[in-house]
């Protein structure tokens, strides 16, 4: 497994859609493909006009088990990048 960063552009037109497409997100992850991917952390972004976005961080087995986790759950992909290193600075804030 390797560490893939996930942008998702204006995916959401609401945080209750966002919260909806989290829930989808654990459960497909969890029930149909839980030695290929794990969902690590999401930062959520504010774009225009009001919809929301995402880079998020996931552990999978390949790019297309992204595309596939997300397809079963209804979520967008924007692009997936390859996490080359971490650099741990401090805490994440709050």
């Amino acid at each position: 497994m390797r560490l893939y960063a996930i942008l998702r552009r204006e995916g959401w037109g609401s945080e209750s859609e966002l919260q909806d497409a989290a829930a989808r997100s654990l459960t497909e992850a969890r029930d149909r493909m839980p030695d290929d991917i794990r969902w690590i952390r999401s930062y959520i972004l504010a774009e225009g006009e009001g919809s929301l976005g995402s880079v998020c961080i996931y552990e999978a087995s390949s790019p297309e088990a992204i595309r596939r986790h997300a397809a079963l759950a209804g979520l967008p992909v924007s692009e997936i990048i390859g996490v080359a290193d971490t650099v741990l600075i401090g805490p994440d804030p709050d």
